[in-house]
């Protein structure tokens, strides 16, 4: 096994619509943005990640960013093989002559297409993975909370990522039944970006829904210890000149209202589909959320109110995907699977 373990580099991946996390050696070794800026001219790769984040609604002709997934889904193949080519290099400096061979376990949506479930199989293997294996996202996120998936018990996870929220119901090592919107993340900036121009008569860009997402974002008008109002800077659409206003949590809890009542209809909906004996389970152990949309202030509190079940936030929500695939790598054959 010493001999082995120089030529092969196990890597565990949760390849997000927003996120991409890489584990390796048990370690959280890259944590970047889902997004590659690209020189139109040349093709050339100019920035990954976090950096390419920078640029991102800010480039020239000349270059144009680029986020490879859409709805957890690949639909940029060939943006998707640069990205996580770059990103496996981040990994750290390979010290030998011979490149070792790579063993990754690969993080997906559990709604997902057997030819989206390929595509991402072949994206890593073109990036250099000899051997891939996939995970569905909410197998994923109950492992990495710390749940004893093998038992005879039933547990709802729901993932809120950046492109799907996966809400499955997990038993006896397997997923029993799932149900995968995409609604997510992204669609809550979006709602965002509408609601500033219909309402303040101003235009922002991806990443200032986002900041007022993560400052303010809330799921319902009255929360406890509410957050300070933010300043958002934009465009003014009558006049064309930047400007700043101050918006406060209750507005965006409102602008948010559709998009989270159709995960909460999810949410039903998934519960009604539950075998009775695995919701006598759920009724005792509650519902578990997961990834970067479970972080939306009183939303585990909404889904209570409207579930009557106990609702638990994982902790650190954004990486219990991640730490889910590690533990999957190392148990390579019990939780994963192949695609032929």
């Amino acid at each position: 096994m010493g001999l082995f373990s120089f030529m092969t580099k196990e890597i565990a991946m949760d390849l997000g619509t927003a996120n991409t996390i890489i584990i390796y050696n048990d370690k959280v070794v890259v944590d970047e943005p889902s997004i590659i800026a690209i020189e139109r001219n040349t093709g050339k790769i100019i920035a990954v990640g976090k950096r390419a984040m920078m640029m991102h609604g800010k480039t020239h002709e000349n270059i144009k960013t680029i986020r490879p997934l859409r709805d957890g889904v690949i639909a940029d193949f060939q943006s998707a093989e640069y990205m996580i080519r770059e990103l496996i290099k981040m990994t750290g400096p390979t010290r030998s002559l011979f490149p070792p061979a790579l063993k990754m376990v690969i993080c997906i949506p559990s709604g997902i297409t057997e030819v989206e479930e390929r595509a991402v199989k072949d994206s890593a293997e073109q990036a250099g993975a000899k051997e891939v294996r996939l995970i569905h996202e909410p197998m994923a996120a109950a492992i990495g909370i710390g749940i004893d998936v093998l038992e005879p018990t039933g547990n709802m996870i729901i993932d809120i990522g950046g492109g799907t929220s996966e809400i499955a119901v997990i038993a006896l090592g397997g997923i029993v039944n799932n149900k995968s919107i995409r609604i997510a993340g992204d669609d809550f900036n979006n709602d965002i970006e509408e609601y500033m121009r219909k309402q303040h008569n101003i235009n922002i860009g991806e990443r200032t829904a986002e900041a007022i997402k993560i400052n303010v974002g809330a799921a319902m008008t009255e929360i406890d210890n509410p957050p300070p109002d933010y300043p958002v800077h934009g465009r003014d659409m009558l006049t064309g000149i930047p400007k700043e206003i101050y918006v406060n949590y209750s507005e965006i809890a409102h602008c948010l209202d559709k998009s989270i009542s159709k995960i909460e209809a999810a949410v039903l909906n998934a519960l009604e589909m539950t075998p009775p004996e695995l919701s006598a389970d759920i009724y005792r152990t509650g519902i578990y959320l997961a990834g970067g949309g479970s972080m939306l202030r009183g939303l585990d509190k909404r889904l209570h109110l409207k579930t009557k079940l106990p609702v638990h936030v994982a902790e650190d929500p954004l990486r219990a995907v991640a730490r889910g695939t590690g533990i999957a790598l190392k148990n390579f054959n019990k939780f994963t699977f192949l695609i032929k």
